[in-house]
């Protein structure tokens, strides 16, 4: 691993010890603001799909019409996309909702090379933290669509499968996109499954499809599974679009 070449620039201020207690009680009203203004502004946005995945790619890259393809599949139906507001697969995310006229929600975070937020959010909030946006991407949604990514994207697809994994979230299906990029990482799971540290019955919630067709037949059959099972143990979610798009069994998102 590369050294820093220049010291003056590495933040030593975890090494300071303790902060006095009024830093550490502004930091926690400071936190406190920044979800409540979240909450607030997402109360009502409906169950959500959320689509993590690389920022960097561009317009013209298969990944990015695949995500917004299936996005506007996800979106006509009457979900809500949720991404995390910037560009590549968030864009493309966003843009498909815009194109079906689904609700469009980013959650932007503040960087220092300032990611700005892609211009087709219907809902935009912009946060300093990023445990804070994670909550968010997590709170609201009922399905999480992962592209391909970088370290970002494996941070958010790994706490979701954590949160799942240990029952902090429900059995919410986890879709990634891409057999080929996942290959190595699905390989890695199997390998903590034959050593023991994770259960393969504890993974059934994950699920991989390779081009859009296969992703959208995969959505179908675990969203109205979960619809299914809502109904028959009386709890069921405000879904009224399934109601009215299909009274029967299936899902129709093509």
């Amino acid at each position: 691993m590369a050294q820093p070449k220049n010291k003056q620039f590495i933040d030593l201020r975890f090494l300071e010890g303790p902060r006095s207690r009024w830093k550490e009680f502004t930091s926690v009203i400071s936190i406190s603001r920044e979800f409540i203004h979240g909450f607030r502004k997402l109360h009502f946005v409906g169950p959500c799909v959320t689509f993590f995945g690389s920022a960097r790619f561009k317009e013209d890259h298969p990944y990015y019409e695949a995500a917004r393809e299936l996005a506007r599949r996800v979106g006509r139906v009457g979900f809500t996309i949720m991404t995390g507001g910037g560009p590549g697969i968030m864009e493309a995310a966003n843009r498909g909702a815009r194109d079906v006229g689904a609700t469009s929600v980013g959650c932007n975070i503040e960087l220092p090379h300032e990611q700005l937020p892609n211009p087709y959010l219907d809902v935009s909030l912009h946060f300093d933290r990023f445990f804070i946006r994670k909550v968010l991407l997590l709170k609201y949604s009922v399905t999480f669509v992962v592209m391909p990514g970088g370290a970002g994207t494996m941070d958010e697809l790994f706490e979701t499968i954590t949160l799942i994994q240990t029952g902090k979230l429900k059995d919410f299906p986890i879709l990634l996109y891409g057999k080929d990029y996942w290959a190595p990482l699905l390989e890695q799971l199997d390998r903590m499954v034959e050593a023991g540290t994770i259960g393969r019955k504890e993974l059934e919630f994950v699920f991989v499809a390779d081009n859009v067709e296969e992703a959208t037949e995969l959505l179908q059959e675990q969203l109205v599974e979960m619809w299914q099972e809502a109904k028959r143990t009386k709890s069921i979610p405000k879904w009224w679009f399934l109601e009215q798009q299909r009274k029967g069994s299936d899902l129709k998102m093509g």
